[in-house]
């Protein structure tokens, strides 16, 4: 996608000096930075700090930490140590799990002298893998968004296909592209007209960040709401469809997402509203059917109490927005069971939100799970 008329991707490797680079997300949208990432412990840092963030992005930043740290040390020592400072980085989105796995298994039975080179290499196919993947969810869900479009246009109702998205399932959450972005990347494209509510997307308002960054950036026409505004606009049938991300999803298609999906979930059953989760296969997790096992993130309660912005001389600060001596809780994910998802939007296809529905599209993965 592009920033200010440039292509850019989230993170690559620079081919002038042989450096990765990403964007610094922490800083959008008031600043944008773009910053090195020398060794394992700054793309630790990296992740577990949100300089990166979004399932497919984490796993794809994983991969390029392995193939750092085998510059580094190409033992089988530094691969086991890789691998650990990186998963212990966020434990939610199993794609960095996938992708650990994924280098440690095609490194491990090459010698050390081979794996340096290697690694750099499939990290780079990892990379290019998720932007594929995402532009083909693109290509699936912008059936959907085009079945709407024509519906409405059949029962003589004006105006676009409004789609209402939470939390910052962007290309800035993958490589490229976007998970739920990607149909709306692809509608706007096909000339299909569509209106995008933004969630804010609290605590850390990836929504207002990030999300309506894209959106003014491609100019796709958005409104920028409050969380708790969601519900409402489906009562009053401003809402046409709901598309999220997900940063696990289980075997039998229970959605784990950034916290708040839960609710849109309910308000979207509650009012006929299709509910879709935009799903990478990476971010399906086999091992598990229940998504009440998939463990959740408590991050620090500074992200509830305190907020970045811009202030009225342009610097970028933080504030402090309750009082000093209350307790908090931040929670960074909740499921929404797969008896409230309309279908998973997959790069194979839409799926059932259900064990079967998974495995039909997935039957290699499936079975050997």
């Amino acid at each position: 996608m592009k920033v200010n008329g440039t292509p850019h991707r989230t993170i690559w490797l620079d081919p002038e000096n042989a450096t990765v680079k990403c964007i610094d997300q922490r800083w959008l949208p008031h600043q944008f930075r773009i910053v090195d990432l020398p060794d394992v412990e700054t793309v630790a840092r990296a992740i577990a700090d949100m300089w990166v963030r979004g399932a497919p992005l984490i796993g794809a930043t994983a991969a390029f930490g392995v193939a750092i740290g085998m510059q580094a040390d190409a033992s089988d020592e530094g691969l086991e140590g890789c691998y650990k400072t990186l998963y212990a980085t966020r434990p939610t989105a199993v794609n960095l799990r996938w992708a650990l796995d994924e280098m440690r298994g095609y490194l491990t039975p090459l010698p050390p002298s081979e794996r340096a080179p290697a690694a750099m290499a499939k990290a780079i196919e990892i990379n290019d893998a998720d932007v594929e993947i995402c532009r083909m969810m693109g290509v699936h869900g912008l059936e959907i968004i085009r079945k709407i479009a024509n519906d409405k246009a059949k029962a003589g109702k004006s105006g676009p296909v409004n789609i209402l998205t939470h939390c910052n399932a962007g290309w800035l959450a993958t490589v490229d592209w976007g998970t739920a972005t990607s149909p709306i990347y692809h509608a706007v494209e096909a000339g299909i007209p569509v209106h995008v509510f933004v969630d804010e997307t609290r605590p850390r308002n990836q929504g207002a960040q990030l999300t309506a960054w894209e959106m003014v950036g491609h100019s796709v026409p958005h409104t920028l709401i409050v969380d708790n505004a969601g519900g409402h606009l489906m009562q009053h049938g401003a809402v046409d469809l709901v598309i999220v991300g997900t940063d696990r999803t289980t075997a039998a298609g229970d959605v784990c997402n950034k916290i708040g999906t839960y609710l849109k979930a309910l308000a979207a059953r509650d009012n006929n509203i299709p509910f879709y989760v935009a799903l990478p296969s990476p971010t399906i997790d086999w091992t598990i059917d229940n998504g009440f096992d998939i463990p959740i993130e408590e991050r620090d309660g500074r992200e509830v109490s305190h907020v970045w912005g811009k202030l009225a001389d342009g610097t970028v600060s933080q504030v402090q927005i309750c009082p000093d001596d209350s307790p908090l809780g931040n929670p960074a994910f909740d499921v929404t069971p797969a008896r409230l998802v309309t279908g998973l939007i997959t790069e194979r296809g839409i799926a059932p939100a259900s064990k079967q529905g998974l495995a039909a599209l997935f039957p290699d993965r499936a079975s050997s799970a």
